[in-house]
This record gives C-alpha cells, structure tokens and sequence, in this order.
C-alpha cells in the first residue's frame, strides 16, 4: 500500500513538473527554444501541447527554413488529437503552400485520411465522404508509385461501400412507406417507383458494389407489388415487367434463399400474363 501511494505521489510530481516545464516554455520569448520544445512534444506524443505551441509557430516561422516542418507538425498533431476537420485543412494548406515540399506526399493522403476518420455513418449525410473519395483519388493520381496507394485505394472501397449502404437505406425506406399505404394508392405507386429509381441508380453508379443482389430484390419486390396495386389499365403491363425482372434475379443468382419468392412471384404474375 505504501509502495502505491509513493508511486502516486511520484507520477503526480512528474506531472506537475512537466506542467511547470510547459506553462515556462509557453511564457519564454526565445522563439528558438519553444520551437525546439514543440518538437520535443510532438516527438514524445504530446499532441496537445505540440499543437498549443504550432499554432504559433507557423506564423512565426513563415519564410524561415522550419516554416514547412512547423505546418506539417500542426497539422499531424491535430490529426492525432482527433481533430479531424482542423486536420484536413491544415494538411491541404501545407500541400498547397509546398506542392514539391518534404511531406507534401503525406499531407495530401492525410487530407483524404483525415476526411475519412471524420466520415459519419451512412444514415447521415456524406459531405465528409465524397470529400475523402476526392481527395484519396487525387492522391493516386498524382502519386501512383506511392508506398500508400495500397491504402488510400483500400479506403476508397470503403467510401464507396459507405455511400452504397447509404443509398440501399434510401431504396429500402421508400419499399418500407410503400406498405404502409392501402391499395391503389398514389404515394404506395410513388415509393416503390423511387425504390426503383433509387435502386437501379445504386447498381450503375457502383457496378462492382458487394451489395448488388440486395438492391436487385428490392427491385424485383418493388416492381411485384406496383403489379399488385396497379389500376386495370396498366397491371398486365406490370405484371409482365415484375415477371421479367423475377426471371433476371433467378438468371443471376440462382443460388440465392430468395429464388423460391421469386417463383412465387412468377406464378402469381402468369394469372394475368399467360396470354
């Protein structure tokens, strides 16, 4: 017990000796010296103090031969603080400033990296996400042979696959309101026409998405149940194209758990196509 207390005592000492140190440098007008501790800071893994002393820094700095090193080091330890946004334009700065500078490389991944850290969940809005797909495309373009292109281009899929899910949420919420209104009902017509349109867009704009047999039964379901609440005048013409896209699914993904309701879809649809 004694032992722990004194090791308490030690690291809270250590602490405030390093606080002292910091709030000394923070006051010191030798620039050089506080330069220098800043990089003490950021070597050490001192993010928070390395980015209090930067961001004076690079304005002090400006037009001096630490004045690119002083841009990079905010900019990381920004990043390394969790603070995304800040890091992103700190990064783009530095690349814009020093397009042929030591870490322009790096900057202009971090700026996509930055971006992607900060990309919320499909469900809300996706600025951040195309930002990171901009910016990580940018970065393979102008460094092809880069040692980070394996990453970058990783993270792109996972961008994509974030704006696929985001769109496959769409399409499934406007089938899920199409159930919620009775038969031959225009906005039950609307929401599976959007399913539709939602869901056919998703499967040009990514080709090659993971989720291509999900956004296909959407539409297959969505196009049954337009037959099933189609007026007179238009069911045979609609049963006829859920029929079809019934057929493509099976054609596609014979395999699938979902062939047998789309061979109930088919029988059902042959009522009113068989002639």
């Amino acid at each position: 017990m004694k032992k722990n207390v004194m090791i308490l005592i030690g690291t809270a000492l250590l602490l405030s000796s390093c606080a002292g140190e910091f709030n000394k440098v923070l006051k010191s007008n030798d620039y050089d010296y506080r330069y220098e501790f800043a990089k003490q800071c950021f070597a050490e893994g001192k993010y928070n103090q390395a980015e209090s002393l930067l961001r004076e820094m690079i304005t002090l700095k400006k037009g001096t031969d630490d004045a690119q090193e002083s841009l990079y080091m905010l900019a990381m330890s920004e990043y390394m603080n969790g603070d995304y946004d800040s890091a992103s334009e700190t990064f783009k700065k530095y690349y814009t400033t020093y397009p042929k500078g030591f870490y322009s490389e790096v900057a202009m991944y971090y700026v996509g990296q930055s971006l992607f850290s900060s990309a919320p969940e499909p469900r809300l809005d996706q600025t951040a996400t195309l930002g990171a797909i901009s910016a990580f495309q940018q970065f393979l373009d102008i460094y092809p042979q880069s040692s980070l292109r394996p990453v970058a281009q990783d993270r792109l899929f996972d961008l994509q696959d974030k704006l696929v899910q985001k769109e496959f949420l769409s399409a499934q919420l406007y089938y899920n309101l199409g159930g919620y209104f009775g038969n031959i009902n225009s906005n039950s017509e609307s929401n599976y026409s959007s399913c539709i349109i939602v869901a056919q867009n998703a499967l040009k704009n990514y080709p090659f998405m993971k989720h291509r047999e999900d956004f296909m039964l959407l539409i297959m379901k969505s196009k049954f149940q337009l037959a099933e609440n189609s007026s007179d005048e238009r069911r045979v013409e609609r049963y006829r194209d859920a029929e079809d896209e019934c057929y493509g699914f099976i054609n596609e993904y014979p395999e699938s758990k979902n062939v047998e309701l789309a061979q109930k879809y088919i029988n059902k649809c042959k009522k009113y196509t068989k002639d």
